[in-house]
């Protein structure tokens, strides 16, 4: 896997990756992370794939950390390990 950029964000560590013909976006957030796939042939350009990364994009991201954070407390506490 070859590192192509960091996208800057306030909330997120965002890396952008090229792999076996897609690109792979990497969003972290604490102990969480997200993954997308996108295929090379969709973008003639690297540089344009953080347009994607659009507002209400990164707000439903936001949101999906806050539910695998409810999720992961949640099977901790059912398994008595929290």
């Amino acid at each position: 896997m070859r590192f192509v950029q960091d996208i800057p964000h306030a909330q997120f560590r965002i890396s952008l990756y090229a792999w076996n013909g897609k690109y792979i976006v990497k969003i972290e957030a604490g102990p969480y992370e997200q993954t997308y796939k996108i295929s090379e042939m969709d973008f003639s350009d690297p540089e344009t794939v953080p347009t994607m990364l659009d507002e209400p994009f990164l707000n439903r991201v936001a949101q999906r950390f806050q539910e695998m954070a409810i999720d992961w407390q949640a099977t901790g506490e059912r398994n008595e390990v929290f």
